[in-house]
């Protein structure tokens, strides 16, 4: 799995003008399925994520992570994220996930937040989807479980 994780001030999803999440402050995690993904890579890579202390302490240090800040989740599937651009201009995306199999994880991925987050939001898989976000920091992290 890979994930782009962002810390925000704020951050939303709408799908055809209506709003299908938003947040306050806290963790945009936009998350990537790879075809040999299952779940013990989304626990991986929610383990990790949930421990990340990418918040400032009073001092202005990176040393608070989701729950010492009470910080939201908002979660938007991006297959593009298994974009492979090695070869011509047009990206290939045969390293990602199987629709159902790649849903069916990132519905099990932000269930297994709500276990540790009070507000987790989604956007919805596979639609079209307008994200906005006011970027804390800006602070942007890239984790892949291959590399956890």
């Amino acid at each position: 799995m890979r994930a782009v994780i962002q810390r925000v001030s704020s951050a939303r999803v709408d799908i055809d003008g209506e709003t299908a999440g938003s947040i306050g402050r806290g963790l945009l995690i936009l998350l990537g399925v790879g075809h040999d993904d299952g779940e013990e890579q989304a626990e991986r890579l929610w383990s990790k994520i949930s421990r990340l202390r990418i918040f400032e302490d009073a001092e202005g240090k990176t040393n608070l992570s989701l729950a010492d800040v009470a910080g939201n989740v908002l979660v938007v599937s991006q297959f593009t994220l298994y974009a492979n651009c090695k070869k011509g201009n047009r990206p290939s995306f045969t390293e990602a996930g199987a629709p159902d199999e790649a849903n069916r994880l990132y519905e099990w991925f932000a269930n297994r937040a709500r276990r540790d987050v009070p507000r987790v939001e989604t956007g919805r898989f596979g639609a079209y989807m307008d994200v906005s976000l006011v970027n804390d920091g800006p602070f942007t992290l890239v984790l892949d479980t291959d590399n956890l």
